[in-house]
């Protein structure tokens, strides 16, 4: 199945529905205002827009930006109200599936060099062609995370552009294979093991579950217990997965989006701010905070695909055209 569905066998104008799809869009809005007012907040010092009920002005800009970001998305469906809903669900789907490449592409990337990197300052390499401070540059976290990382994730979203029809965890999988056997072969056959090979592991595999989420949904991979559902018909199956989406999906993607950006020093802003390493330091690789990060990642796309996956659902309750099977190797 291609990654970007099939937005384009189907009809792009169908039966109105403005305001489901002025909900989902609102949705949307206010996660890329929290994002927005994250940032303002962690460079500019900026409070919350719950500032405001204290008397505090810094909370005025993040409250505009709210207006402006959720009234722009309720603009859109309510000025084109015969945009079909799954039209709609296809291209949120495909612009999830663009950052989810970019992500998977950039954080390959960013292992292959970090793993480079933390071998040639654990075997002192650098000090042989560098000069030392130059060489002392490589041992800094923030350095690292700002000069190699930062870098190698916007390639990672210039080449998910390029290689659009590539799924980036796919290439991922094969490199956690790879990373296994090498260590196996170097620890067994040649006695050498240091902490930034087990690292690498767990960075990619840990960005392999938390990223793959997204997809997954659409895939309609998800374990699901299932005792009366399979015996639905489709206008019930879609009553069922638009409200588990209403009730449970986008509740607890938001919450996990909203406890996780909540102030500097929150469970994903203070690992990402400091440029957390692991307890071995120097020895390992320089990912840790990146890895905190992931869950914002994971709650933001599977948000993204929960919308998406919502206009879908009203879309089968309604009996529209153009319902997409799944195969049965992908809902596995």
């Amino acid at each position: 199945m291609s990654d970007t569905g099939t937005a384009e066998e189907i009809e792009r104008f169908g039966n109105p529905a403005p305001l489901v799809r002025a909900f989902g869009w609102a949705i949307l809005g206010a996660l890329a205002a929290l994002l927005v007012n994250n940032i303002l907040i962690l460079a500019f010092g900026l409070e919350g827009p719950t500032a405001l009920l204290a008397g505090r002005m810094d909370g005025l800009i993040p409250a505009i930006v709210y207006v402006l970001f959720i009234g722009a998305a309720i603009l859109y469906p309510l000025r084109s109200p015969d945009v079909a809903l799954r039209w709609d669900a296809r291209r949120i789907h495909g612009f999830n599936m663009f950052l989810l490449r970019g992500f998977f592409f950039g954080i390959l990337f960013v292992g292959i060099a970090d793993i480079t990197i933390a071998f040639m300052r654990v075997e002192k390499i650098f000090v042989m062609f560098l000069d030392l401070p130059t060489a002392r540059l490589f041992q800094r976290p923030d350095f690292v995370g700002l000069y190699v990382h930062f870098p190698l994730l916007i390639l990672g979203f210039v080449f998910a552009a390029v290689k659009r029809k590539a799924l980036g965890f796919q290439w991922l999988a094969l490199m956690i294979i790879i990373a296994e056997l090498l260590i196996v072969i170097t620890r067994f056959v040649f006695s050498y093991q240091q902490a930034f090979m087990d690292d690498l592991v767990r960075y990619w595999y840990s960005a392999l579950f938390l990223l793959a989420s997204a997809y997954t949904l659409f895939e309609e991979g998800h374990v699901r217990v299932d005792i009366f559902y399979a015996n639905f018909n489709l206008r019930k199956k879609g009553w069922f997965n638009a409200v588990g989406t209403l009730f449970l999906g986008i509740p607890t993607a938001a919450v996990i989006m909203l406890v996780g950006l909540e102030g500097k020093e929150s469970i994903m802003n203070g690992p990402v701010m400091n440029f957390e390493v692991t307890q071995t330091g120097g020895l390992g690789l320089y990912v840790k905070y990146q890895m905190a990060a992931f869950l914002g990642v994971f709650a933001m796309t599977m948000l993204i695909e929960f919308v998406s996956f919502f206009f879908e659902a009203i879309a089968d309750t309604r009996g529209e055209p153009g319902h997409r099977e799944v195969s049965s190797e992908a809902a596995a």
